[in-house]
């Protein structure tokens, strides 16, 4: 089956869908909501006998003209008060789409804390699968209201991967104003090529996107995409990215519009490690060497010994990057603090006990606490 044509059976589907809907599809040039383009988007997914979850921005754009601004606000506090302003109508509107079709929606609002920590994590997901039993459709957004560039998704299609993963999705669908993968910005390259279809992601698949930050096809947006189809796909996720910017996306999806698919991995992780993997805030950093790396590699625990060099500040089960001579590796929960990691990074397990003057805990990392990225 074809990407276009497996992405219609999943939107006519029994699965799990999540949608991501950008904030270009939703505010119009006047700041103002697609409320029409809403309602369409609803009609066509309420038809679906599956559960829908939808993760919608929108909030900051939304408020802003409440606070007199022209354009996204540069100052922290601006920014929340926007979102404090435009997340109650966004929701309001999101709500009306969907009684309109005899369902009712409700509305979650997420900081990276409620999906890093294992114990929020856990009442997130059990709060989701409660509504998507029930046919109650969740709008998911990211709370800007509270969070700061410390506590950040950093945009919502990793946020969706995340819920995407947290709910064990059958599809997970980013709509936005492209249209797929290409080889080079099409803007700019008149022989840039569509890429239907990406098996795995490699260093060239994301050299494709560009570098963060730059308009167009080349952008920290698409940069982002390509992160939350990793994660996604490696919990088993198929993901597509589409355009949304016509007045029937769902309906042209539907007819084989053109997508770029990510098949979800042959062998997903279990849930531990997908929510290892899924983490984005390290607190340190660990340097191992070669030996450390075919060893984790081969589904081994780290050792102190293969620890070269320690950075940051972290306590016993805080999360760290696990960096090899060629780059990263993956990441993990450190057994040791930061302070303890530095005097035993490269003793041999035997010495561990003598050099920190207290029993040790074995591994630096163990492997049930490791998630690797290749």
């Amino acid at each position: 089956m074809t990407g276009a044509a497996d992405l219609a059976s999943r939107l006519t589907g029994d699965g799990l869908l999540v949608v991501k809907i950008g904030s270009s599809l939703l505010i119009d040039e006047s700041g103002r909501l697609r409320e029409a383009w809403m309602g369409r988007l609803v009609e066509h997914l309420a038809r679906r006998p599956g559960p829908v979850v939808l993760v919608s921005s929108g909030a900051i754009a939304l408020g802003r003209g409440a606070l007199g601004l022209d354009a996204r606000p540069r100052l922290l506090a601006q920014a929340q008060a926007a979102a404090a302003v435009g997340q109650i109508h966004l929701a309001a509107a999101w709500s009306s789409c969907w009684r309109a079709q005899g369902r009712d929606s409700a509305q979650i609002l997420l900081t990276l804390g409620d999906l890093e920590q294992r114990r929020r994590y856990l009442n997130a997901r059990a709060t989701l699968e409660t509504l998507v039993e029930r046919r109650i459709v969740p709008v998911v957004n990211e709370n800007d209201t509270v969070a700061t560039e410390e506590i950040r998704f950093g945009d919502n299609d990793r946020l969706a991967a995340r819920v995407a993963q947290l709910l064990g999705a059958e599809a997970l669908l980013l709509l936005s104003d492209v249209d797929g993968l290409y080889t080079a910005d099409p803007g700019s390259h008149a022989n840039a090529r569509h890429i239907e279809r990406v098996e795995q992601i490699t260093p060239e698949i994301e050299a494709m996107a560009g570098q963060p930050g730059r308009r167009g096809v080349g952008t920290g947006g698409m940069a982002s995409k390509l992160a939350a189809a990793r994660i996604a796909s490696g919990a088993g996720v198929a993901v597509w990215l589409a355009s949304g910017l016509s007045e029937d996306p769902i309906g042209e999806l539907q007819n084989g519009a053109r997508s770029t698919c990510f098949p979800p991995s042959a062998r997903p992780r279990a849930q531990r490690k997908q929510w290892l993997a899924g983490l984005q805030a390290p607190a340190g950093r660990l340097h191992l060497d070669e030996g450390a790396v075919a060893a984790l590699q081969g589904g081994a625990s780290l050792l102190a010994v293969g620890v070269r060099a320690v950075e940051g500040e972290f306590d016993r089960g805080d999360l760290v990057q696990l960096l090899g001579p060629r780059g990263p590796v993956g990441q993990g929960l450190c057994a040791y603090s930061a302070d303890e990691a530095r005097r035993i990074a490269g003793c041999q397990s035997d010495r561990i006990d003598e050099v920190l003057g207290e029993a040790g805990r074995g591994a630096m990392v163990h492997r049930d606490d490791i998630a690797l990225s290749f």
